[in-house]
């Protein structure tokens, strides 16, 4: 499985011979300026919630890639009147897809569409793929329901927010892998804003210390998981 980061919570995963774009993001994020957008290649794009820095360039990438959206359903209604054709409405749970099956889990945030509309709930995913599984936490608080995954999986990584202020910082997505039973995380949702800016230095060695895998790679770059 490849790893591919673009900044803020947008990043991409191959695996089983397929592309999974999560909440893009990119053009409007001055960090990611090197990133063209007509390069980006994907057969699904997951949202895990409406906020404009998770779906500012959906409309785009999901047009020039034909890609299938997955949405829970009042994303995916906003995302259908923006005139993308090829959307899936999903909601908690567990979704049978053509890759294998999605579950969809609770986020602690808030949601709302980019034209102030009903965004729903927020959530997060667990992705069973190429062998491994991962969590992506999407934007979420610490939460006591991270301990439920650790009883249905045995995650191989975690896709945590670490940035603060509007999710989990550091520190918290540190016992977050205590509920979670897992030891490698993948940081997202960091240094974007000022008020989500963090030593990237102080937060591997955090990690380090409690004998835990902070990975941050640079906007880009692609890692092998």
């Amino acid at each position: 499985m490849k790893y591919t980061y673009y900044g803020q919570s947008c990043f991409l995963l191959e695996a089983d011979g397929k592309k999974f774009l999560f909440d893009p993001f990119i053009t409007h994020n001055v960090l990611a300026k090197n990133i063209d957008l007509k390069t980006i290649k994907a057969d699904y794009i997951l949202v895990s919630h409406g906020h404009g820095d998770h779906i500012a360039d959906l409309v785009q990438v999901a047009s020039q890639n034909n890609a299938q959206v997955i949405a829970l359903v009042e994303v995916a209604d906003w995302i259908r009147k923006q005139g993308v054709k090829n959307v899936t409405d999903i909601n908690f749970g567990k979704s049978k897809f053509d890759f294998g099956t999605l579950r969809t889990v609770w986020a602690v945030h808030s949601s709302s569409n980019p034209d102030g509309s009903y965004g729903g709930n927020p959530a997060g995913f667990v992705l069973e793929l190429g062998g491994k599984t991962v969590y992506f936490a999407g934007d979420t608080a610490l939460t006591l329901e991270m301990k439920l995954l650790a009883d249905l999986y045995n995650l191989d990584y975690a896709i945590l927010p670490i940035g603060g202020h509007y999710t989990m910082d550091v520190d918290d997505a540190l016992i977050a892998t205590k509920y979670l039973e897992c030891e490698k995380v993948i940081g997202v949702h960091y240094n974007t804003f000022p008020p989500i800016q963090i030593d990237t230095a102080e937060a591997v060695a955090k990690f380090k210390r409690e004998n835990k895998t902070l990975l941050l790679p640079a906007i880009g770059e692609t890692i092998e998981l």
